[in-house]
């Protein structure tokens, strides 16, 4: 076997899924999903196959043509970060139809009962399948390397709607038979259910596959825009309010990258657990509620997701060895957008608190240095381990280390050149480089390449923002330390950003009494800014500012992303003499884990079996 991935057991030597179309009926009261997959190879194919599973259960798998059963068997060993691998025996054949069903321990998927929603009236459920979790909804080749086109049909309750990573065929009653193996036709058919039909036909890495299902509703915000979200009044309102510019950002994307290939430009806001910030799924951007602001910062992260409909999405990382092809470029394109659209200063913030979050990242791997280079060794390791800002960050600073090497006009005409080259493709660092060079003629000369790709920590000539803003965001942090809190008149314009800013660059080591004093001035304990709020009770807890401890665990307990858990729950832990915050620890993550999605749970867990 000649594995292409590390984190998949896809076998180099054969056929590629091409394509995929699922049959979907959602159990809720089970929290599991009955289903068919007919998957379509490249070409005809004769021997075993390989696939990806995790949690699933196979009942057959079904020659489609002949409806004859197939030979398949599911390895008896789980491995810790790939699952179990699906072996089917095919002869002269590019189409089998594999009948399965989800777990309610599937790795991708939260199923959120009536009273963790809005309305606390219907049941909701949602993916999240980066980087590694799309097995645990289907069989699939699980690796960014295979791309796919696929279509699907949900089965669902009447009450709910479904929204997809895909465009919209149309929302009918069930027909009898077409279900096939899934379920009975009384079950398919039965009274109340309802059927949404959807098609994905640019390929996509099986990771983008992403489905939402709930009470949903939404609010138009631009001609190529909706923003979907929980059918609650005030939660769509603000988020159209917030998102109201995202027509302007979508415009600056095709003039800084070329066309928008994705044809709608969709947002869901979910429910607070959702664990990260934003994912990039195509057509349908899933975002956590924490971004919703009431002062449109928020918009900088879909400024995130939107440039990866060019990077990410159009070209993608062959495995998540070469994460930073997706999130380094990425990086680069938002602050690009949040450039043109709200101007150098606030790019200039942003810039600067990635760069911070860089040299803290830098700092929690010195025990393993290998995950501070770009171009990374995986073997047996979750990519969900070793998640962090270094791809984003690093690969932002490399890619603004050329762009001053050459010239913005230059480098601009080279990022358009690059998209158009590899648009639908799957790539690794080394194609990268090698375009890099043959357009660039004797960059190698000039940066050292071999060091920012393959090297560890930050390389010399990276370098921080320079901005008149952020300078004196910087100096007035500094001073806090000599005593001096900043006067009312000298942050009377601040926003999210900049407090966020101030506070990261803060001295860990103050007195509580400091921490105290600021929060009487300034509130920041209070603020709904989860960014601004999560830095201060950072500070609260290395300070053993215990009269905050109460807002601490109300933040555990009232989100699930995993920017704001990993800080709090390592700061609680981390370090010696800390016994009183470990066990707080312990119990606030076994009263918060069951609304927590199970990647963020996982993530929890690692940190309490490192430290406690």
């Amino acid at each position: 076997m000649a594995p292409v991935d590390p984190h998949s057991f896809t076998d180099s030597t054969h056929p590629l899924t091409t394509h995929i179309s699922l049959s979907l009926y959602f159990d809720f009261s089970s929290s599991t999903i009955l289903a068919s997959a007919l998957l379509s190879l490249q070409n005809p194919h004769t021997g075993h196959l390989t696939l990806d599973t995790r949690s699933l259960s196979i009942s057959s798998v079904i020659d489609p043509l002949t409806n004859t059963p197939i030979p398949f068997s599911l390895s008896e060993d789980t491995d810790p970060v790939k699952g179990q691998f699906l072996t089917i025996s095919l002869s002269n054949l590019s189409k089998f139809l594999i009948v399965f069903s989800t777990s309610p321990s599937s790795s991708a998927l939260q199923w959120l009962l009536p009273p963790q929603t809005f309305n606390k009236s219907f049941p909701f459920v949602y993916t999240q399948c980066q980087s590694i979790h799309a097995r645990s909804i289907f069989p699939c080749q699980d690796t960014p390397a295979a791309r796919i086109c696929y279509s699907a049909r949900l089965n669902i309750p009447r009450q709910l709607s479904a929204v997809m990573s895909a465009r919209h065929v149309e929302r009918r009653l069930p027909v009898a038979a077409e279900a096939g193996p899934v379920c009975d036709d009384s079950a398919w058919c039965a009274e109340g259910r309802v059927v949404e039909e959807f098609v994905m036909e640019q390929p996509i890495p099986p990771y983008l596959f992403a489905f939402a299902v709930g009470e949903i509703g939404y609010r138009e915000v631009g001609p190529r825009t909706r923003v979907y979200a929980e059918s609650v009044p005030a939660v769509l309102d603000s988020a159209a309010s917030e998102f109201a510019g995202t027509e302007d950002m979508i415009r600056v994307g095709e003039r800084l990258f070329g066309p928008y290939d994705w044809e709608r430009f969709d947002l869901l806001v979910l429910p607070p657990s959702f664990p990260y910030g934003g994912m990039e799924n195509p057509r349908m951007v899933f975002l956590t509620p924490t971004v919703i602001k009431g002062d449109a910062s928020g918009a900088q992260v879909v400024a995130h997701e939107l440039a990866h409909s060019w990077t990410g999405n159009l070209i993608t990382n062959k495995t998540n060895e070469h994460f930073w092809l997706n999130e380094g470029f990425t990086t680069y394109a938002e602050r690009r957008i949040v450039e043109a659209v709200q101007g150098e200063d606030i790019a200039a913030l942003n810039i600067g608190i990635g760069w911070k979050g860089l040299n803290e990242d830098v700092e929690r791997f010195k025990d393993n240095m290998e995950f501070t280079k770009l171009k990374t060794n995986q073997d047996g390791v979750d990519p969900d381990d070793v998640y962090s800002q270094v791809p984003y960050e690093k690969g932002f600073q490399f890619l603004w280390r050329i762009e001053r090497q050459i010239g913005r006009p230059a480098f601009d005409e080279f990022l358009k050149k690059y998209i158009a080259t590899f648009k639908f493709q799957s790539i690794d660092t080394d194609m990268f480089i090698n375009f890099l060079k043959v357009n660039v003629p004797g960059i190698e000369n000039d940066i050292d390449l071999i060091l920012w790709t393959e090297g560890v920590g930050i390389p010399s000539d990276a370098m921080e923002p320079v901005s008149n803003l952020y300078t004196k965001i910087i100096s007035l942090a500094r001073e806090f330390s000599l005593g001096r809190m900043p006067r009312e008149d000298e942050v009377a314009d601040w926003k999210g950003q900049e407090w966020e800013l101030y506070l990261e660059n803060l001295p860990k080591s103050v007195e509580a009494s400091q921490i105290s004093a600021l929060d009487v001035r300034y509130r920041l304990g209070e603020t709904k800014d989860y960014e601004v709020k999560v830095a201060f009770l950072q500070l609260a807890i290395s300070s053993k500012c215990r009269d905050y401890y109460v807002e601490v665990e109300r933040t555990l307990k009232e989100v699930g992303r995993m920017k704001y858990l990993r800080p709090l729950y390592t700061a609680l832990v981390q370090g010696s003499g800390k016994e009183e915050e470990k066990i707080f620890a312990k119990r606030v993550f076994s009263e918060a884990r069951d609304t927590y999605h199970p990647i963020a749970q996982s993530v929890v867990e690692s940190i309490l079996t490192k430290y406690v």
